[in-house]
């Protein structure tokens, strides 16, 4: 973003673009809010007026119950023949569309009551109508295609609570009594509506609380009764032309109305969609609660509402940004036009052009003062160029005279280094002198003693002499080894370069041959490791001199008693890498960055300090490289890179 233009654009644009679209976010948030509950007010209200049809349904059925009984014409058809008073029945029924309607003598009213607490209250004296569950048995007894009405297989449903039943065949009826006492008759008259299949009865409530379902923009709403958990009577669809019946409530809305009596105005999930819900528990005459009324309208057109609402709003936001952009390009012109020829002097400045000027920019202020500043600055640093110029070529002459003095100094190091280099070599094989000559004379001890043998045992013949002649040879070549190696290690080589193609394994085992002695005599266990390696290039005496340094350190560090483990592996960087680890008292930390350091000892008249300078030197010829560090369970552990060449 190099453009003044654009960085001022956003300067300006930044607070509408990151305020407003926070204002807009919190303004829809609570907006939604107060949205949502509207319509929970709305279907709170629409459950209102539901139940108040339920509750008038039923005080209706009672009164006009009770209307029936306390007429003259209802007692007089009570003295006529059975048939007679069979038709009235069926003609009462239909005229007050009830579903059963039968009459009760006074002898069978006790037991009737001791069931129904509605019979009891009317022998009391008292009509009325409650909601009752009547079981299949009951229901059949009233009439067969009553029971038959009420059966409603149930439609498995997803989130309901699991029930092994198949088919609800209990009835949910407005259950009606009503005392007669005229003429001498004594007993009840009981009637009722089964509400299960009743689609007169959720039709009606449905055209009530959604009288205005079919016009443009209004509430799509359903109704539905449930028996316990069950759909017995709606106008949700589950297809087409197929109401839900059979179908259940979820388990999370059966445990909050049923389970615990509350009433649930809430959205959720109905057969096929989701609805403003509100669900109210029922409770029949014995005060147990034994279903649910509900209402609700689709949720879908208000979210899509909301939504149209916050595209609106987005919408409008992105028109004031794409309005602001120009307007504000427009007034700020006289800004950004001196601003962008500065910066063009600038990159020309920068591109080495320092006769680059700015000149009269037009703009008055601030603008105008950093222009001529600007100019003035320019006019210093073109003249400093030219001194600087000056200056370069004075210090070059000088570089080049000093560095032909450093060269000549160089050279001079470097044959000091070659006499250091030898000097720290001769140390090596003093330290291993002794060693050697111990070596040396016990396998000459065992010829000696074994010649003997020989010359005692020749008369009868070589036979009984076989294991000491095998000795004898092995002692030989045992001195011949160390002779040998001792000579390789000794062997100069003018600090030149020979590099070759070395394979580590045999020259660490080489070296634990000429260190052997010492080892020997400190009692120093020794464990090797070593993983297949490539080759790497490095003069092997060289080498050699780097491994006996530091297996003689760690020897000496460690004293009487010690491990020594040797380790050789792959390295991820390539080549191979060599650990020499002790089990002494390892490095102090304050001195791990000064031991490679020339002439730093811990053995103060024992050494000359140059060892490790030394073999740090010849790794880091040969292009790899030699650290030290600490082991976390105590002593020291050098580690060696050789690449692979």
């Amino acid at each position: 973003m190099t453009s003044v233009r654009l960085r001022l654009l956003i300067l300006a644009l930044a607070p509408l673009i990151v305020l407003m679209p926070l204002l807009l976010l919190l303004g829809m948030t609570r907006w939604t809010s107060d949205y949502d509950k509207v319509l929970i007010a709305n279907v709170e209200s629409d459950l209102k007026i539901a139940s108040q049809y339920l509750s008038r349904l039923r005080a209706k059925t009672g009164d006009e119950l009770n209307a029936v009984t306390a007429s003259v014409e209802f007692n007089t058809w009570l003295d006529r023949p059975e048939d007679e008073r069979a038709r009235y029945f069926d003609e009462t029924r239909d005229r007050l569309g009830l579903t059963f309607l039968y009459y009760l003598p006074a002898e069978q009213v006790g037991r009737a009551g001791a069931i129904w607490p509605v019979i009891a209250q009317a022998a009391a004296g008292q009509g009325g109508a409650q909601i009752d569950i009547m079981a299949s048995d009951t229901l059949a007894r009233l009439s067969p295609e009553i029971a038959q009405t009420a059966r409603i297989p149930l439609i498995a449903t997803p989130a309901a609570v699991p029930t092994t039943r198949a088919v609800e065949d209990r009835g949910m009826v407005i259950h009606a009594a009503s005392p007669i006492t005229l003429n001498g008759h004594r007993g009840v008259l009981v009637g009722g509506i089964l509400l299960n299949r009743n689609l007169d009865f959720i039709d009606t409530i449905n055209d009530l609380v959604y009288a205005h379902a079919g016009a443009a923009g209004a509430r799509q709403g359903t109704a539905t009764l449930f028996l316990d958990d069950v759909r017995i009577s709606t106008n949700v669809r589950l297809f087409e032309d197929v109401r839900a019946l059979g179908t259940r409530v979820s388990g999370e809305v059966r445990k909050a109305v049923l389970s615990e009596g509350r009433i649930w105005l809430d959205r959720a999930f109905v057969v096929n969609d989701w609805y403003i819900s509100g669900y109210l528990p029922i409770t029949d005459s014995f005060g147990d609660r034994v279903g649910m009324l509900y209402v609700g309208f689709l949720e879908a057109p208000f979210n899509v509402a909301k939504r149209d609402a916050f595209l609106w709003m987005m919408a409008a936001f992105a028109a004031v940004l794409i309005l602001s952009a120009p307007v504000f390009l427009w007034m700020a012109r006289g800004i950004f036009a001196p601003l962008e020829r500065m910066t063009q002097v600038i990159n020309r400045v920068g591109r080495g052009d320092l006769s680059a000027r700015i000149g009269p920019v037009g703009a008055r202020g601030e603008i105008g003062e950093v222009a001529q500043h600007l100019d003035g600055l320019l006019e210093q640093v073109q003249d400093r160029d030219l001194r600087l110029r000056a200056w370069n070529e004075e210090l070059n002459k000088r570089v080049d005279q000093r560095t032909a003095e450093l060269s000549e100094a160089n050279a001079k190091l470097e044959q000091t280094f070659r006499q250091l280099v030898m000097s720290e070599k001769l140390a090596s094989i003093g330290e291993i002198t002794a060693g050697v000559a111990h070596e040396i004379n016990n396998p000459v001890a065992v010829i000696l003693g074994n010649v003997d043998v020989i010359r005692q045992t020749l008369g009868e013949g070589a036979v009984p002499v076989r294991t000491e002649l095998d000795l004898i040879d092995k002692q030989v070549s045992r001195i011949e080894a160390i002779v040998g190696k001792l000579l390789k290690f000794a062997a100069p080589s003018d600090f030149a370069d020979h590099q070759q193609q070395v394979d580590l394994a045999p020259v660490v085992r080489d070296c634990l041959v000429l260190v052997d002695h010492l080892i020997s005599q400190h009692q120093i266990t020794v464990t090797c490791q070593f993983d297949p390696v490539p080759p790497v290039r490095v003069d092997t005496g060289e080498i050699q001199q780097v491994i006996v340094n530091l297996v003689v350190n760690a020897v000496q560090a460690m004293g009487d008693g010690g491990q020594l483990i040797l380790q050789l592996y792959p390295d991820p960087r390539g080549g191979a890498a060599l650990v020499v680890q002790d089990s002494g008292p390892g490095v102090a930390e304050d001195q791990l960055g000064s031991v490679f350091d020339p002439f730093f000892t811990t053995k103060r008249g024992e050494g000359t300090g140059l060892g490790l300078s030394i073999s740090q030197t010849l790794i880091q010829r040969a292009g790899g490289l030699i650290s030290v560090r600490n082991r976390d369970g105590g002593g020291a552990e050098f580690t060696v890179w050789l690449p692979e060449r």
